[in-house]
């Protein structure tokens, strides 16, 4: 994508009405459309969705494909995805808007920083589909299924609140075996290797990304994981 395209979706996602940013990481203050100050923290579904329905979180949600498919299926429900790059946003937002779905948004910012921004109890699941697996040893604490990010989104959940791990990746999949086995605080629901070798475990499987179509298309399979938070 050359620079100018990437600057004019940036300028276009600062207007879209379903996306919140967070721009000084030493700072956790969102911005909302035509750049105001907004505190949503505890109140995601009163004073954006407008309901009090369930919320579910897309982290490292890239194009906001899941985050849409989601709330298209799902209407009852709110869907905010999360992501650092704007111009991997804008897609999602952009869809959401295009296909009248009031119960998609996004946010902005790094996940790093995702318990700035939820109260406890606040959020229902969490899906993480398809992330960067960080496959370096030196980096293994930035996987977004490392006991550091766990209990981050213990801070958010609910008690019992799912967190679903897609990925085609052996190597993080397995990480996240070991990790749902030490870790105290999470109890393994359910794993599979390959999930397209039986009927799917949960019909929101079906869903594919770009990223999934790719791994599809170069003959690798697709693992899932569901963890529950305690």
């Amino acid at each position: 994508m050359s620079k100018r395209n990437k600057l004019q979706k940036f300028a276009e996602l600062l207007a879209f009405p379903n996306v919140y940013e967070n721009f000084d990481p030493d700072n956790p203050v969102l911005t909302s459309a035509q750049g105001q100050k907004i505190d949503l923290k505890g109140r995601w579904a009163a004073e954006h969705f407008k309901n009090s329905q369930p919320i579910t979180l897309e982290l490292a949600c890239g194009r906001g494909e899941y985050t849409v498919a989601l709330a298209k299926a799902y209407p009852d429900r709110n869907f905010i995805g999360v992501d650092i790059k704007g111009a991997r946003i804008w897609k999602g937002a952009n869809a959401a808007l295009e296909e009248n779905l009031p119960n998609a948004a996004f946010l902005r910012t790094r996940i790093e920083q995702i318990a700035f921004f939820f109260t406890p109890g606040e959020v229902d699941e969490i899906w993480i589909t398809f992330p960067d697996p960080f496959l370096r040893n030196s980096k293994v604490n930035r996987r977004l299924t490392s006991m550091a990010f766990l209990d981050r989104y213990r801070q958010l959940l609910k008690p019992g609140g799912l967190v679903h791990l897609k990925t085609d990746d052996p190597t993080l999949y397995e990480f996240t075996l070991e990790v749902a086995a030490e870790y105290p605080h999470v109890d393994l629901v359910h794993h599979q290797d390959d999930i397209y070798s039986q009927p799917l475990f949960l019909p929101e499987l079906e869903i594919k990304t770009y990223y999934e179509r790719m791994h599809l298309a170069e003959a690798k399979t697709i693992k899932y994981v569901q963890m529950k938070c305690s």
